[in-house]
């Protein structure tokens, strides 16, 4: 870990910097220590052993928690790794290292669950607390703010900047709902509100300014990456939707074939998220498509293509406290009901039968990177 100043609304704190081998490159990362923690002090029943070394020992998650699709306690809820039983934690099917060295996570579509979502993950949160856990998960020390926030110089950062490479390796084959434009599709990167019980002067409703898709028909070679915009309502407000922009191949709607315009399983391509400011910066690369830029302005209601959103909240997320998550959030469920409009997904609950089945989402990191914001 290095210590770096950043000013911040006239003030001078210090700033974590995480660094790791490679730098701002596009090649896979390690950290300079690759030691992991003894298997010992995880109370997890699945630590690195013979299944291979775990992940924090080629990638810096030192502030990283982990969401798997497991419930091991019976209680109906995902387990959660905490940032320093992560250091020597590995899961053989949902979250561990493969021969490249690439941190993979898989998402069944059916398995345990979140207390706010119905579809499986094995996702990271980024905790910019650490293991600290004298600090409130939800509070200011452990999250980002914009710099128009009323209350900024009490957050841990004013904006943050996260940058992945990654290739997708399987996405779900079988849909009850194929049209469903949550049906064959997965999120892979994001930026989250954090919701709050009591969200006060219209905040705090835990909406995603932020969310990148990859989405691929079973019957295409090629499946489509692009990127969703909630609009920061409350969840009663029938206002309050997901607005989607494309990167390459089609819109989640768009059940046409990409063709060579879309991105292939085991193709590589990667992410970065820079906000700086009150401005979120994306930038899109692939090797032979090229690459694609977006920028928005997080504390108003004007889209990334300069038009005013009068459904919107006219400040957009400007009171919000975020955190970056990565890994894949499966969109399908094997869980929902024939009443729900959301999509529904083949799957049993038993691992050995849902892979098997190819009921199933899984990507493979080679570069996860957090750092400091930076000017554009």
């Amino acid at each position: 870990m290095i210590y770096v100043s950043k000013i911040r609304l006239g003030q001078l704190r210090p700033y974590r910097l995480l660094i790791v081998s490679c730098g701002f490159s596009l090649a896979a990362c390690s950290t300079t220590d690759g030691t992991l923690v003894s298997a010992s002090q995880n109370t997890s029943p699945y630590v690195a052993k013979a299944m291979g070394p775990a992940p924090a020992g080629q990638f810096d998650l030192s502030h990283w928690k982990l969401t798997l699709p497991v419930d091991d306690n019976g209680d109906g809820r995902a387990n959660t790794i905490k940032v320093a039983d992560l250091q020597s934690y590995v899961h053989p099917d949902f979250f561990h290292l493969d021969e490249q060295g690439h941190m993979v996570f898989t998402a069944p579509n059916k398995g345990g669950t979140t207390a706010n979502s119905a579809n499986t993950r094995s996702e990271l949160r980024y905790m910019m607390r650490g293991d600290n856990r004298k600090i409130s998960t939800k509070g200011p020390l452990n999250n980002f703010a914009l710099a128009s926030h009323s209350n900024a110089a009490k957050f841990a950062s004013i904006g943050g900047r996260m940058e992945a490479t990654l290739h997708v390796d399987h996405v779900p084959l079988n849909s009850n709902t194929p049209h469903n434009k949550s049906s064959y599709a997965g999120v892979i990167g994001q930026i989250h509100g954090v919701r709050l019980k009591s969200a006060g002067d219209g905040f705090g409703y835990g909406n995603e300014p932020l969310k990148i898709f990859y989405k691929k028909w079973p019957e295409h070679e090629t499946g489509s990456v692009y990127w969703n915009y909630d609009r920061n309502l409350s969840r009663g407000n029938s206002a309050r939707t997901s607005i989607s922009y494309p990167v390459w191949g089609k819109l989640r709607t768009d059940s046409s074939d990409p063709g060579e315009k879309g991105i292939a399983l085991g193709e590589d391509f990667s992410y970065v998220v820079n906000v700086y400011q009150d401005t979120m910066y994306l930038t899109f690369i692939n090797p032979r498509l090229g690459r694609v830029e977006y920028q928005v302005n997080l504390t108003d209601n004007i889209n990334p293509n300069g038009q005013v959103d009068e459904k919107d909240n006219p400040i957009g997320y400007g009171q919000d406290a975020h955190y970056f998550k990565a890994g894949i959030y499966n969109s399908c469920r094997g869980t929902a009901k024939k009443n729900e409009s959301t999509a529904r997904c083949d799957g049993t609950g038993d691992w050995a039968t849902d892979k098997s089945n190819g009921d199933y989402f899984q990507v493979s990191f080679s570069r996860l990177n957090v750092t400091r914001p930076t000017p554009q």
